[in-house]
This record gives C-alpha cells, structure tokens and sequence, in this order.
C-alpha cells in the first residue's frame, strides 16, 4: 500500500517543493501538501488539520528553512497546528522537518509539541530514503496524563480545551504568558460548549515560574476523561500551563512552550 505524507511549505518556493516531491514520488511515497499561511490573526495555521488527520498520511513533512523557522508567528502557527493533529492522532505522529538551508534548530529551541520532530538535511543524499523509512515504521505510543487540545477560526477565537486522561481532576487551572484569557467553560470534551455552569470561577491569578509570569484562571467542576475545561485566549502566548485544579500549595503543573 502506497503511503502517503503531507508536506508543510513554509517557503514559498515552487521549485524546491517540486524537487521534494519529486524525489518522495520516486521512493514510492504519495506526497501532497500546501504552501504555509503565515496568517494568525485569521487562523489560518488550522486549513491543513483535516488532511492530516486522515488515516491514510503516514507523516508529516516540514520543509523550512533557518529564515523561515525564525519567525515567531510561524513557529506559533505550526505549533498550535501539531497540538491539534496530535490531540486527534496521539503525541507519537511523526513530524519531521526537511531542512533546505541555514543552521538545523536544536531540540531545546523548537516549541514544546515540535520537540519530538526529527530533522532531514535536504543536503544529506539518503534524506528520501529515511523519510519512507519513517512512513513505514508504526510508532510506540507516548502515554501522558492530560489532554491538549487547541481550536480556532476567526468567528469563535482561539480555544484550548484540557482535561484528564484517566481519573478526575478536581478542577482545573490555566494560565498564559503573554496574551489575555477572555472567557472560560466546562463540557463535553471535542467540542465547544453552548453553554456552562462553572463552580468557584476564579479569574487573573498570577503565577510566576522560572523567569516568567502566567495569568491564569481556574474552575473547581469535577473533570474526568469525558469532560474538559474550555479557556479562549486573545493574542499569541510565548507558553501556557495547566493542571488539575489543588488546593495546597504545590501541584502537578504541565507546561508548553508555543513559540
């Protein structure tokens, strides 16, 4: 069976992408793709979600460049992209960056649901060949103990949802660095909720870790696996944190870096 990739064109450069292809073509891969829409404030990071979430795309390929992963607005868009693809196909799909130019990002500089990607020189001669090597290779599973995910479109705003994996929590909290939350609920998890009742609704607390300052709000309805909490947040945070909701001083707190 033919295996497919998506390729993400973070470049608009119709002649490296035709050699990309070509070469995936040529090693028995079916490619397709888009050029990437360096667009947040219409949230155009989400139009590839749907591709990549069928069945059938074995990975997915990210070809840029030094320049190109600089930005902060691409960095931000292609994260939020993955947290959503990876909220549906489990934090395991395979990412991988194919590096036309420039110095290869390290681990440590790449936003938190990106740090597992894998990156190809395009200078490497075997790069198409570990590609389909990827594509065929089922991935373990990467267990945690939440659930991330992101929604967006310019007529309902940006949305994350958390919640827990297995058990309850007693609530949650979720602050931002940078950014502003304008609205949070509790519901039914995948989809956002017509309407909420929230209990002991907590707004603009402040959280400091490391060199960082979060605001965050909670709610204290009881989540479990089935059940999230909704938070819309305005703007583009560099990170967020979440966690179940606790009393005493310390708790569990899971942090993503976006950008």
């Amino acid at each position: 069976m033919q295996k497919k990739i998506w390729i993400t064109s973070v470049k608009k450069d119709e002649v490296k992408v035709q050699q990309v292809l070509k070469q995936l073509k040529a090693k028995g891969l079916e490619p397709q793709g888009h050029f990437w829409e360096d667009d947040l404030k219409n949230m155009a990071w989400i139009k590839p979600r749907e591709e990549l979430l069928k069945e059938d795309v074995a990975l997915w390929g990210i070809l840029a460049d030094e320049k190109g992963l600089s930005s902060e607005d691409v960095r931000y868009g292609l994260a939020l992209l993955a947290l959503t693809v990876q909220a549906d196909r489990g934090l395991a799909f395979p990412i991988l960056f194919l590096w036309s130019e420039g110095t290869p990002p390290s681990v440590e500089e790449l936003p938190t649901p990106l740090k597992g990607a894998e990156v190809l020189p395009l200078s490497d001669p075997g790069w198409s060949a570990k590609v389909v090597a990827r594509a065929f290779v089922v991935p373990e599973p990467i267990q945690v103990d939440y659930r991330l995910n992101v929604y967006g479109n310019p007529q309902i705003g940006q949305w994350f949802e958390v919640g827990p994996q297995e058990g309850s929590w007693k609530g949650a909290l979720f602050g931002v660095s940078e950014g502003e939350i304008l609205f949070h609920a509790v519901g039914p998890k995948d989809r956002l909720p017509a309407r909420s009742v929230l209990n002991y609704p907590m707004k603009g607390m402040k959280i400091t870790m490391g060199q960082k300052e979060y605001t965050a709000w909670a709610v204290q309805n009881e989540l479990d696996p089935q059940t999230s909490y909704f938070v819309k947040v305005e703007g583009h945070p560099s990170s967020v944190i979440f966690a179940p909701f606790a009393s005493e001083d310390e708790a569990e707190v899971y942090f993503v870096q976006l950008k």
